[in-house]
């Protein structure tokens, strides 16, 4: 065969050559992209509906519902609300969160305008401006060990935290403007992150994803029901089977593509009761020990921590609304 292909190319006329030339590589081109296409082909399936969307602007302090967000690089923004954009710090410049005060977990915050509106039990309320004078105070601040900015938030509202917390010692709020300061990297934080996650003051993870029935299942399986606000979810997913987004590894959803990164490994901030701010260093931990511990193979990245939602980094930016579906996406080939 191969005799008879050289003595066809010997006798082909040879202006017409380059011809035929472009036209084989014209083939091989078409072939290999039908091959590519085929092996990249990416099917939608329908797995849920965003129920609630939650953005924590001051770290560890109560959560606000929206009803659309914009899903950026570091996580959910609703007008000026961004998600843990502000943080509690020591004189030092260490972060301050339920963990160390539980009653943090009690305090809201809303947008009045252009400044964010905290409350607290037996406190008035205070107003604080999201966007404070370049002549404030950049702080050095540690977040889980790593260093991140902070701009001051001023002397009125580091009076009131103080207060509320009782503190011999003061309390101050910074701001992290995206704009000017450098983010800390999730890899950082957990190894599987990919260089291009980024995060303000969340504890690894730009965004955080749980579905109703997941929450439901635990709760089947405790005597005192716990809710959302132990776990602090960013995206509420409905109508999926318990703990399905453990294997949603890409989602889409409104316009917005996003990449399963690991599983959340549970603390005892989870212990702290959203309602009361009682730290109970129990439940729901001790629950979820019981049926959500990681894989051995995994104890390195978890260790004892009980596993519960999903960790996710942000593939493309774009917007996302109550009621929108969810879908996995599936890759075929």
């Amino acid at each position: 065969m191969s005799r008879v292909i050289q003595s066809a190319v010997q006798n082909f006329p040879r202006h017409r050559l380059p011809m035929l030339c472009a036209t084989g590589l014209g083939v091989a081109a078409i072939a290999s992209w039908m091959w590519w296409r085929r092996r990249n082909r990416v099917e939608l399936r329908l797995v849920g509906t965003v129920s609630q969307l939650i953005i924590y602007p001051i770290k560890s302090c109560r959560g606000i519902s929206v009803q659309e967000a914009e899903c950026l690089e570091l996580g959910l923004r609703n007008g000026e609300l961004e998600d843990r954009h502000w943080l509690v710090v020591a004189e030092d410049g260490h972060m301050v969160t339920g963990r160390q005060e539980p009653r943090m977990v009690l305090i809201s915050v809303t947008g009045c305008g252009d400044s964010l509106c905290l409350q607290g039990t037996g406190m008035e309320k205070i107003l604080v401006p999201i966007s404070q004078p370049k002549s404030n105070k950049v702080l050095d601040c540690r977040v889980f060990g790593l260093d991140i900015q902070g701009r001051d938030c001023g002397d009125e509202v580091s009076q009131w935290l103080t207060s509320y917390f009782q503190s011999s010692k003061p309390y101050r709020l910074v701001h992290f403007e995206s704009e000017v300061m450098k983010p800390r990297k999730s890899k950082a934080v957990e190894r599987p992150f990919r260089d291009k996650d980024i995060i303000a003051y969340p504890d690894a993870s730009p965004i955080m994803l749980l579905s109703e029935t997941s929450l439901e299942d635990l709760n089947n399986r405790m005597e005192q029901p716990v809710s959302l606000g132990n776990f602090r979810p960013g995206i509420v997913v409905s109508g999926c089977e318990a703990f399905a987004e453990d294997s949603w590894d890409d989602v889409r959803v409104g316009t917005t593509s996003l990449k399963r990164v690991m599983a959340c490994g549970r603390c005892i901030l989870t212990t702290v009761d959203p309602n009361t701010g009682i730290l109970s260093r129990k439940e729901p931990l001790d629950t979820l020990r019981t049926f959500r511990q990681s894989d051995a193979s995994l104890s390195h990245l978890y260790k004892t921590s009980p596993l519960f939602g999903q960790y996710y980094g942000v593939e493309q930016t774009g917007r996302l609304r109550v009621g929108d579906p969810v879908y996995h996406a599936v890759r075929q080939g």
